[in-house]
């Protein structure tokens, strides 16, 4: 119980083209997709997506919705041909979802590789622009963000792999106060207040002016701080797969660690049932956007009925809570990542309780707020002038050259985390110590004779066989490099693949 677990993050992006704010966005989100799949990742654009396992409609809190009953956005278990969707090398999931390009990273163990692997996600749709530019094309600019600032929000997804004994009640009474205070060191900044941006002024977060209700199964309407979707993808009565939709797409690595790593040690003590502090919050959804709208740090929530705390001292709470149950469990004696996740998260309450712009090499809405301050004072601007609003979305654009994230990064403005080689590496090739190995491994290896995946299976077409063969893979941390490189490196074919896994079908599975 560290930091380490199965997790891994879903970024839907912001499309547009230049000068045409018509434009169909599923027509050109299949335009990104199907660019990088046929001209880059040409050896996984045959492979498709396995919605045999798909259960979006059961609900965590004990049942299914009724099919009549939910959104048409809520059934991602019908697969429409007419959009694209392809598994890559990387054991990634580059798809169209919600009129939206969405790359779903593989499945890592930690918040590190959740960065590098988030990060390669970047490097793909940096590289579906280039390919789609050109003299005699209008172009597609993509951004890494969450709101287009007129009302609409997409998604930037955390999934956390937890036990299933854990009452779902314990993690929605310990995660709600967390979340609403997470957005205080995660969240990545936004010009304007309210949904539609129609009140002049910065807050922390993009997501949080967009969520209306505590818990529930939706994730595009009445969007809750705890989603229920109970889809594990895992052995459904050993896993929990904890899908978190409140977060902001983040560019600096030191606020996507503590975004990983502080949530996954916050489920580890409530997997212990070592939370031993009430700390309610008191109305949390009013909460959540009192505290986004206040970059001074200074707003209050009511905890517990007995007192009132700021966003940062919500989070000190949790940290000394996490702190005091590490020293009971390990004595001290912890795992690199874990250490340093304390230590950042430490060393950054520390900077954002003290004066809040001494964070800003390490937290993205402290970053982007004293960017936009620059702006402000050299050419006297209010909150409310319409350049400060293109200065948020330019922020965020995926080009190196164009994106002011990215040209700021370039300058040496921010502590990067992660080796921009390992970043280039992950475009093209899976985690080794999860299944994600085994399902990217097999699409470079055999992209011929792989038919489909998806997070739980791999399915093979080969032709000694009279119908698909499916290879399960329930286990998360089987499938590894340690459990069947030894296997691919030995086959010459899927079918000798498959004969080599019934030989070994414990170790495989």
């Amino acid at each position: 119980m560290t930091v380490r677990r199965i997790m891994g993050i879903e970024t839907e992006y912001g499309i547009s083209v230049p000068g045409d704010p018509t434009a169909n966005p599923m027509v050109l989100s299949g335009r990104v997709v199907t660019a990088y799949a046929t001209q880059v990742g040409m050896r996984a654009a045959r492979a498709g997506w396995d919605y045999e396992d798909e259960a979006p409609l059961r609900d965590a809190r004990g049942f299914d919705m009724a099919r009549g009953n939910a959104d048409p956005s809520q059934l991602t278990d019908e697969e429409d041909p007419t959009l694209a969707n392809v598994v890559l090398t990387n054991g990634a999931r580059l798809y169209v979802d919600h009129a939206h390009p969405e790359y779903s990273s593989p499945e890592v163990t930690s918040p590190r590789d959740a960065i590098i692997w988030d990060r390669a996600g970047e490097s793909v749709m940096r590289e579906a622009v280039r390919l789609l530019s050109g003299p005699d094309r209008p172009g597609v600019n993509l951004y890494k963000n969450n709101t287009d600032g007129k009302g609409a929000s997409y998604g930037t997804h955390e999934n956390y792999l937890m036990s299933r004994s854990t009452p779902f009640s314990e993690i929605v009474r310990h995660l709600i106060p967390f979340f609403v205070a997470r957005q205080v060191m995660c969240g990545s900044g936004r010009v304007g207040l309210g949904v539609e941006s129609g009140k002049p002024g910065f807050q922390l977060a993009q997501r949080s002016d967009f969520f209306e209700v505590e818990v529930g199964l939706e994730t595009t309407l009445k969007r809750p701080l705890i989603n229920t979707r109970d889809e594990p993808h895992a052995v459904a009565d050993r896993y929990r797969r904890l899908h978190v939709i409140l977060g902001d797409a983040n560019h600096c690595d030191v606020t996507n660690l503590l975004k990983l790593g502080t949530t996954s040690l916050v489920l580890g003590m409530i997997e212990d049932g070592a939370v031993g502090q009430d700390l309610t919050v008191d109305k949390p959804v009013e909460a959540l956007h009192r505290l986004s709208h206040d970059p001074s740090l200074r707003a209050t929530v009511e905890v517990a009925g007995r007192r009132t705390m700021t966003g940062v001292q919500l989070l000190w709470s949790y940290y000394e809570l996490v702190d005091s149950w590490l020293e009971k469990r390990y004595a001290g004696e912890l795992d690199a990542d874990t250490a340093e996740v304390m230590q950042r998260w430490e060393q950054v309450l520390t900077k954002l309780e003290r004066d809040p712009m001494e964070a800003a090499r390490e937290i993205d809405w402290v970053a982007k707020l004293k960017t936009l301050e620059s702006y402000r004072a050299r050419d006297g601007l209010d909150w409310s002038d319409h350049r400060l609003r293109a200065i948020d979305i330019q922020w965020s654009d995926v080009r190196a050259d164009k994106g002011l994230f990215n040209r700021l990064l370039a300058a040496g403005r921010f502590e990067q985390l992660v080796d921009e080689a390992a970043v280039q590496q992950a475009v093209v090739e899976p985690p080794t110590d999860t299944r994600a190995f085994f399902r990217g491994t097999c699409l470079a290896k055999f992209p011929h004779e792989v038919a489909a995946a998806s997070w739980d299976s791999v399915i093979f077409d080969v032709r000694s066989q009279p119908s698909l063969q499916r290879v399960p893979m329930l286990e998360p941390e089987r499938g590894t490099k340690a459990h069947v490189g030894p296997l691919l490196e030995k086959a010459a074919s899927a079918e000798e693949l498959l004969r080599l896994l019934a030989d070994d079908a414990p170790r495989a599975d």
